[in-house]
């Protein structure tokens, strides 16, 4: 069994040297042959890299990126990158600042099967970041589950069977966001419990401008049905206050209004053509194991 690791990294080389470490740790005693393809997302910082003491993964590149793409394109360049030029069984992508915790690894082999078209998944059952992001995220999943009926409790951190990540890869919703494009095109999902593990080097990078992108871009994956159920919310609310109208009771419906015209304006992120053209933006690779 031939498992790939993917990992989008920008400026965090420390952080990624660390990882790469406890990786080589977690995967001593399983049962697979373990590959890492690191993205380099045009990072400002110089590559350094100290890998004498890394035996248990057989190979290590590096996708050098030309132009800076964020971390939803990387993912989506790492995976047709690999499912192009690479032979492998499963793709594990994974953030590279120690939040996706590496011992989980051995939990999504355990519960690989036969069925190639069932991801397993991390479900995030809790997490270290800061007081105020774990409120940002919770109104996250609130409207997300309001406005799509979708639950979705993970991130990137998944292991994907090689038919998905051909599906993926034919999904425009990849190039804009990895967890929204997989709910979309995968109803069935194995899980695992995952704890959001704490940085190994510096704040996150993750402003409150990208956490807005971010969930407008998982919840705008299904821009019709946000559209629908707010045409509906909207109906249902304008009876209520029929008798009461003013400008103060208007509000909830303009903010509904701006709500779902973002998700429209954020979901334009989703590009086919970006996608299927992705691998252009690759100078060159490194190979350093």
């Amino acid at each position: 069994m031939k498992i790939i690791i993917l990992i989008p990294i920008y400026n965090d080389w420390r952080s990624l040297e660390k990882l790469l470490e406890n990786i080589n740790y977690t995967i001593s005693n399983l049962k697979a042959e373990f590959s890492v393809i690191i993205i380099n997302d045009a990072s400002s910082e110089k590559q350094i890299l100290k890998l004498d003491k890394i035996e248990n993964i057989k190979s290590i590149k590096i996708l050098n990126i030309k132009n800076n793409m964020g971390h939803a394109r990387c993912n989506a360049t790492g995976l047709k990158y690999i499912y192009e030029n690479e032979e492998f069984d499963y793709v594990i992508p994974m953030d590279g600042d120690g939040e996706d915790r590496p011992e989980e690894i051995k939990q999504f082999v355990e519960k690989l099967n036969t069925d190639l078209y069932t991801p397993v998944v991390g479900e995030r059952i809790k997490r270290s970041e800061s007081t105020f992001f774990k409120i940002c995220y919770f109104f996250h999943k609130i409207l997300t589950l309001t406005f799509t009926s979708k639950s979705i409790k993970f991130g990137n951190y998944t292991c994907l069977p090689k038919p998905i990540v051909e599906m993926m890869i034919m999904e425009k919703a990849s190039w804009s966001s990895f967890s929204g494009s997989l709910t979309k095109i995968s109803y069935d999902k194995i899980t695992v419990p995952s704890t959001r593990g704490e940085r190994y080097f510096g704040p996150s990078k993750m402003s409150f401008k990208n956490l807005l992108i971010h969930s407008l871009s998982i919840i705008g994956v299904f821009k019709f049905q946000v559209l629908f159920r707010s045409i509906f919310f909207a109906i249902i609310y304008t009876l209520a206050i029929s008798q009461n109208i003013s400008y103060i009771t208007l509000i909830p419906l303009i903010m509904l209004f701006i709500f779902v015209v973002s998700c429209f304006i954020t979901s334009s992120r989703e590009n086919f053509n970006e996608l299927k053209n992705s691998l252009s933006n690759i100078s060159n690779i490194d190979t350093v194991k």
